[in-house]
């Protein structure tokens, strides 16, 4: 039976989908809590990263090491960049960029790359279920776009180690990446999926716009759990597409 495995940062980001797993198991490996169990017809493991870089690699790696999936998906939350979007608007990691890293260096080892990729087969299939929950196309249909407080991006995640807040490190941030939103793990997922031979997709639900401080974004408990489950339900239905598809 093909595995997927769905990685999110923080456990708001995973808890729907270890809701919808049938046979749920859990173990305790590597530092992480790992929920194992069947969706319509594939095998999923999912798990709580932690943020940060080192943590996202350290999982996206435990989880192919052990369970050899075809695809990770990394679901969750980031800050928005682009203008275009709003509060609750998706973004699907096309090309995911590091935003505080000497790339050139990174680029070095295996597999030789300074920016990455979520796989366009699964970009695809992610751009299709969000048609499907009623959200458009931000960068194709203008006027809809207008309409519909629902949009979705297929563009650019840049991922730090540090959480950007303010103006100053918002608009370096899209200097130095061009991206549509900011994160602290993306990156780091595809990175390691590619260094594998993995599938992978990342998709990001945004939260806020870069202007709040951590501990105010944090008091938005009933915010940030809807967004979470914008994506998380998501990625519940791009795993049942890609189980329709074998």
């Amino acid at each position: 039976m093909p595995t997927i495995a769905i990685i999110g940062a923080l456990e708001k980001e995973v808890a729907q989908i270890k809701e919808e797993l049938s046979g749920a198991h859990v173990s305790q490996e590597a530092g992480l809590t790992v929920v194992s169990g069947e969706l319509d017809g594939l095998s999923v493991v999912a798990t709580t990263a932690g943020m940060g870089t080192v943590n996202a690699a350290g999982a996206t790696q435990h989880l192919i090491s052990k369970y050899a999936p075809q695809a990770v998906v990394f679901s969750g939350i980031a800050g928005g960049l682009n203008p275009k979007l709003h509060i609750n608007d998706v973004v699907i990691g096309r090309s995911l960029r590091y935003l505080d890293t000497d790339t050139a260096l990174i680029a070095e080892s295996a597999p030789g790359l300074e920016e990455f990729a979520s796989t366009p087969a699964l970009v695809d299939i992610a751009a299709a279920v969000l048609v499907e929950h009623g959200f458009v196309d931000a960068s194709l249909d203008v006027s809809a776009a207008e309409q519909d407080p629902k949009q979705f991006l297929d563009g650019t995640i840049a991922t730090g180690d540090r959480f950007v807040t303010g103006d100053a490190m918002r608009t370096a941030a899209i200097e130095a990446t061009h991206a549509d939103c900011v994160e602290m793990e993306g990156t780091a997922i595809a990175h390691i999926a590619s260094k594998n031979g993995v599938d992978c997709l990342v998709l990001r639900a945004i939260s806020d716009n870069c202007d709040e401080a951590y501990d105010a974004f944090c008091e938005r408990e009933f915010d940030l759990d809807e967004y979470a489950r914008t994506a998380s339900g998501i990625t519940l239905d791009i795993v049942r597409r890609i189980a329709a598809a074998q």
